[in-house]
């Protein structure tokens, strides 16, 4: 069966390019030993776009971007770009992207691997068999919202203020995203927000109660203030299931989240946008959860797998090519079940690896399972 399916590569800046140039080897992988074929096409995002056009993104790379089933991305920044205009920054690249594609859901599971359950700062106990999903509203919120800047007062100092806004639609069309994705998983939706100190909090939590009367009937809805969901993840996380938040709660459990895991160079992480009516077509972009990481960058050690794990979310979301996502991803089981690691992950008596060299131990089991 071939796909010819466009994915669109923005490798990005800092280790992106590492990580990238892994995953297409997986690709490679796909299209000589399952008969699967896809367009790659490349493109300069952050501040390897800044570098060479003196923007974080150019029109020509977005509407690239816009035309392709998929996006892969890398990572964008560096301490290089710190003294940038703020316009001009690489992170304005990526949130350009989201944001002008509206892509308003963003999924970032924290699942621990049976070989990783010793590798969290948690106890074992505490974090074995984990498989929670942040469900963060990407496009909305603080991060986007009008007023937002820098006066001068008259008194000679300086206010920084941001608008936290949401609207009805933008709750309900993530709440339904959580919803649709909790039914397929333990039916357990919790909630989170600030409703006892923020207005749109108190929305949040209205739009939220009143789909889940109409929508929910499938599944448990609960709800949780943003300070106690991260107090519970670090206590007691497979309490969680899927949690729905808005823009800048979600930014921060993800990442609470991703650490319960032992690294974040585990987790991956998918932003979505509405499918098309008549097309049945939707944006998508695909990333790791860990950033730029400079100071690792070009020394070969990155662990590659929250980027090849972004891959198999691209399969599974946007091609629909389940089958093929849990074979790598049960490849990649199996190479932590042998003590493979990258320096992130390794403790004493393990296998440490570099990038290339972990993503070889995971290409070799592909082949060992598909030749089964």
């Amino acid at each position: 069966m071939k796909n010819n399916k466009k994915i669109m590569l923005l490798a990005g800046d800092g280790v992106g390019p590492e990580v990238v140039n892994e995953t297409t080897r997986i690709i490679k992988w796909f299209e000589d030993n399952l008969n699967l074929s896809f367009d790659l096409d490349e493109g300069l995002v952050g501040g390897a776009s800044y570098d060479k056009f003196g923007v974080p993104l150019t029109d020509e790379t977005l509407s690239d971007a816009m035309s392709a089933d998929a996006i892969l991305f890398g990572s964008v920044g560096g301490p290089q770009y710190d003294k940038v205009s703020f316009d001009k920054r690489p992170e304005n690249g990526l949130l350009k992207l989201r944001k002008e594609m509206d892509l308003f859901a963003n999924l970032r599971p924290a699942m621990v691997f049976p070989a990783l359950a010793n590798s969290s700062t948690l106890k074992r106990e505490i974090v074995s068999g984990l498989d929670i999903l942040i469900v963060r509203e990407l496009t909305g919120g603080i991060y986007f919202a009008e007023p937002r800047g820098i006066e001068d007062l008259s008194n000679g100092e300086k206010k920084g203020f941001d608008t936290n806004l949401y609207t009805t639609r933008e709750i309900e069309r993530i709440g339904r995203v959580a919803f649709d994705l909790a039914k397929f998983r333990n039916k357990k939706v919790t909630s989170v927000e600030k409703s006892n100190v923020m207005m749109s909090g108190v929305l949040w939590k209205e739009v939220m109660s009143s789909l889940y009367q109409n929508e929910g009937k499938e599944i448990s809805l609960n709800h949780m203030y943003a300070d106690n969901c991260a107090m519970q993840l670090v206590r007691d996380p497979k309490q969680f299931d899927v949690i729905v938040t808005d823009n800048l709660f979600g930014d921060i459990l993800s990442d609470t989240s991703a650490m319960l895991t032992g690294s974040l160079g585990m987790l991956p992480s998918a932003s979505l946008g509405s499918k098309d009516a008549i097309t049945g077509k939707r944006y998508a972009m695909y990333e790791p959860v860990h950033g730029s990481a400079p100071d690792i960058a070009g020394k070969g050690i990155v662990n590659p797998v929250a980027q090849i794990l972004s891959f198999s979310m691209l399969l599974r979301y946007s091609f629909e090519l389940n089958k093929e996502a849990e074979l790598l991803e049960k490849a990649i089981s199996l190479a932590l079940d042998e003590g493979y690691r990258t320096k992130d992950l390794a403790s004493k008596d393990e296998k440490v690896v570099g990038t290339s060299e972990m993503t070889d131990v995971i290409i070799n089991k592909m082949t060992e399972i598909n030749d089964k």
